[in-house]
């Protein structure tokens, strides 16, 4: 039977890093970067089921990861696996129109009306590298501007001042990508309405930061980007990814009240198969092809199986299921507080609905400055590997968000915090 340190030895020896995306890596909470008792080697997942996964070796996992957001009904959930295997049996790719791409993006419609046209994609680094193109040919400007921390996938342009995985390895962009890249990128700070000038094509934000653990929107932060969008001609672009129809059926647009010009979607969207879409306004989205002269293009977009898996999960996100998602989430969230002060312990639990982050600061934090500071202190990854040794899986990164699910029970969310208060006694 194959195990955890053998598979690794393996991967790293086809694969680089040993993993094929850098935020699975545990470089960042392992003994050798942080004094934690974990190791460098990360579980390798045989199978998942609700709340939890269970690695090669038979361990098994209260799963807060969800494949990043992606699980919001938990793994492997009935209805998902039947709709997928129904699909499956019919084709796995077609290269040509269904009427599920049909069907997901009218459902992406009713649910937030602000996006009047919809395409659908594979990956939200394909999602928001479109919606920036569209908003680039739409206004025929070039500048675009983000917030530090704020992760957009892997494109060129957005890598500048990246959360998420880039700043679990402390990277501030990338090698490989060249400077005339990422020239008409400004990166101003979270939480602090910037000057926008007229040279601005878009301004595109995560209105929650997920990718720096868990950051709320100062109020007004977003009404004000609105209000600086419209004064200088520039698109507003809300990058969903993680936040929609995960804050509930409208994502963070419809909770805040501020409506995007663009929006990007992922994760919930595609039941945990490879889907993300983009789309707004009837007039910017036109500006593609084949109607207009903006190219984008996929051969795997609208994928059958992940189409499938997509309205499935929609499906079943009613409003006791949203109420349901933020009711785990605070409780874990109060429970945690309380075991890190009865510990003495200086840490914030930050929830926004469904969404959960763990700062181990003594003031709330605000924006990505706040964010480095409390993992720079390397007590999340003590943290990581004590919980890990008692069977639960968190973030492999003091800079992602905690995922839990509607398979998460109440007696899940309190053994939680049982073995938190096991675990923070070791540190």
């Amino acid at each position: 039977m194959a195990d955890n340190e053998s598979l690794y030895r393996r991967a790293c020896e086809v694969t680089p890093g040993g993993v094929s995306s850098p935020v699975r890596s545990f470089s960042s909470v392992s003994s050798v970067s942080s004094g934690s008792s974990v190791g460098a080697t990360p579980y390798f997942v045989a199978r998942a089921e609700g709340a939890s996964v269970w690695d090669v070796e038979g361990r098994r996992y209260l799963d807060y990861v969800q494949s990043w957001g992606a699980s919001i009904l938990g793994h492997a959930h009935p209805a998902v696996v039947e709709a997928v295997s129904a699909a499956a049996a019919l084709g796995t790719s077609y290269g040509a129109p269904t009427e599920a791409e049909v069907l997901l993006a009218e459902a992406v419609r009713r649910r937030v009306p602000s996006c009047e046209m919809v395409r659908l994609v594979s990956s939200g680094t394909e999602a928001t590298m479109s919606a920036i193109r569209a908003a680039r040919g739409f206004t025929g400007r070039d500048r675009i501007l983000k917030f530090a921390g704020c992760y957009h996938g892997h494109s060129d342009a957005l890598l500048a001042g990246g959360g998420s995985g880039v700043a679990t390895l402390g990277l501030p962009g990338s090698a490989g990508v060249p400077a005339e890249a990422v020239a008409q990128t400004v990166v101003a700070p979270f939480n602090q309405v910037p000057e926008i000038g007229t040279e601005v094509a878009c301004v595109i934000v995560e209105p929650v930061g997920a990718n720096m653990g868990l950051v709320a929107p100062a109020p007004g932060f977003l009404e004000g980007l609105r209000a600086g969008c419209d004064q200088a001609g520039a698109l507003l672009i809300f990058d969903e990814v993680i936040t929609g129809f995960r804050l509930g059926p409208g994502g963070a647009q419809e909770r805040y009240g501020v409506v995007p010009d663009l929006s990007t979607f992922g994760k919930v969207l595609g039941g945990g198969l490879p889907l993300a879409a983009f789309g707004g306004r009837r007039d910017i989205m036109e500006v593609l092809a084949p109607v207009g002269p903006v190219y984008q293009a996929g051969t795997l977009s609208g994928n059958p199986l992940a189409t499938a898996a997509g309205l499935a999960v929609l499906a079943l996100l009613d409003d006791a299921a949203y109420t349901m998602l933020a009711g785990r989430a605070a409780d874990l969230s109060t429970l945690l507080g309380q075991v890190f002060e009865e510990a003495g312990v200086a840490a914030q639990v930050p929830v926004v609905g469904p969404l959960m982050g763990l700062f181990f600061a003594g003031a709330p934090v605000v924006d990505y400055d706040g964010a480095r500071a409390s993992a720079a202190n390397g007590v999340y990854a003590r943290f990581f590997g004590a919980m890990l040794a008692r069977g639960v899986a968190l973030p492999p990164s003091p800079y992602e968000a905690m995922f839990p699910s509607l398979a998460h029970s109440r007696d899940d969310v309190e053994r939680t915090a049982d073995l938190a208060r096991a675990a923070i006694a070791t540190l």
